[in-house]
């Protein structure tokens, strides 16, 4: 649980008011997050390339920040479909549980005409909110933004500052449109300095999917009936959490 983790484990994303301009700033350090999210890639004997590693974590920086813009009792998964590199990024997270996590597929990608942003929201009680918007490039920053334009209904700018430090500016009622679409990094790492701002509050992440084996074997359990379908000649298999890509070992008699 969330309070059983030392406080200085996880990232503090803090969201700032920007008065007069009616713009929310969200910030964030990262180097916490993404350490352990290489730790978890050790754990399991995970790597990705260069470039999917830069996308996804840029992607779970910006669902992060995206999070704490939103209600506490949003739970939202993204994924991108890209055509090239052929791949699925998928980045899920929540406030309540203070955790993001995620990973790249790479195998048996379904190659689409475009590149493709898939959004689920679910909140308890209500059955989960679906969007899809089309984008380019490969950015995540840049997908973030049209996310914003399209599905959000309101613009919202990303920005990548010095030390892993990523900042989403999301639009108000009544905002400066002039003033945000000027901005640049720049401006952006100085913006406290030049414009009266208020502290909102602060939410607490960590990279941290939760999974373990006993939540992954009630999945397989379609397969009790037709075992040597799931382990053909062999007595034991690896299983992948779709969340996070763990790996765990499953053989015939647990199932």
């Amino acid at each position: 649980m969330p309070d059983q983790v030392p406080v200085e484990d996880f990232t503090k994303i803090e969201s700032i008011f920007v008065r007069h301009r009616n713009v929310l700033m969200l910030r964030g350090h990262f180097p916490g997050i993404y350490t352990d999210y290489y730790l978890h890639l050790m754990q399991h004997g995970l790597k990705n390339p260069e470039q999917l590693d830069t996308m996804l974590k840029d992607l779970a920086a910006m669902l992060t920040l995206h999070l704490v813009a939103r209600p506490w009792n949003e739970t939202i998964a993204w994924t991108v479909n890209l055509r090239a590199p052929r791949v699925n990024l998928f980045v899920t997270g929540s406030s309540i549980h203070e955790q993001i996590t995620g990973r790249c597929f790479t195998e048996d990608i379904r190659e689409p005409d475009r590149n493709l942003f898939y959004v689920q929201t679910t909140v308890p009680g209500n059955d989960p909110g679906l969007s899809t918007i089309e984008v380019e490039g490969h950015d995540p920053l840049a997908w973030v933004e049209a996310l914003y334009r399209k599905s959000e209904q309101r613009p919202g700018r990303a920005f990548r500052l010095p030390d892993e430090t990523f900042v989403l500016l999301a639009a108000q009622p009544d905002f400066d449109e002039e003033w945000l679409t000027a901005l640049d990094a720049n401006d952006v790492a100085e913006i406290e300095s030049f414009e009266k701002t208020k502290l909102l509050e602060t939410r607490r992440f960590r990279f941290h999917c939760g999974c373990n084996l006993e939540r992954i074997l009630p999945v397989l359990g379609a397969w009790r009936e037709k075992p040597d379908k799931l382990f053909g000649d062999d007595q034991e298999i690896i299983i992948q959490c779709p969340r996070c890509a763990a790996k765990y070992l499953v053989t015939r008699d647990m199932i």
